[in-house]
C-alpha cells in the first residue's frame, strides 16, 4: 500500500504530542524494553494509525481515555478494531486509568498477549 503524506504527517503529529498515559506505556515498550520485542508507536495497520504495535506477534495496543467513552468514539473504535482483526491483527485495549494506577498489571497483560 502506498504512503499517504497525510496520513504519515499525522503519525507524526500524534507521536509528537502523546498523551501522558501514552507516554507512560512508551517508556515501557520502547527499545525493546519489553521482553526484547519491538513496538512502534502511531503505527500505520492499513488505512489506521495505531497507538502501539509490535509487527512481529501483530499485536497492537490502544491506549483509552476519556474520550473512547463517547458513543461515536466507542462505534469507531469497533470498526476499527474489526478492521485491525480481519486483517490478522489482535487488539489489546487499556485505560489510562490502568496505566497510571496499575501498569505493572498492564505489563503482564502485554506480555501474556506477545506470547500467544
Amino acid at each position: 500500500m502506498k504512503r499517504n503524506p497525510k496520513t504519515v504527517r499525522h503519525a507524526q503529529e500524534r507521536r509528537k504530542d502523546q498523551t501522558s498515559a501514552e507516554e507512560k506505556l512508551w517508556l515501557l515498550l520502547r527499545n525493546r524494553r519489553l521482553i526484547r520485542r519491538k513496538f512502534r508507536r502511531e503505527h500505520r495497520v492499513g488505512i489506521y494509525s495505531v497507538d502501539f504495535a509490535c509487527p512481529a506477534v501483530k499485536l497492537v495496543v490502544e491506549v483509552d481515555g476519556p474520550s473512547h467513552e463517547d458513543s461515536e468514539q466507542r462505534d469507531f473504535d469497533e470498526q476499527r478494531t474489526e478492521y485491525l482483526q480481519k486483517s490478522g491483527w489482535r487488539v489489546m485495549r487499556v485505560s489510562n486509568h490502568d496505566i497510571y494506577q496499575a501498569l505493572g498489571e498492564v505489563e503482564a497483560r502485554i506480555i501474556a498477549a506477545l506470547g500467544d
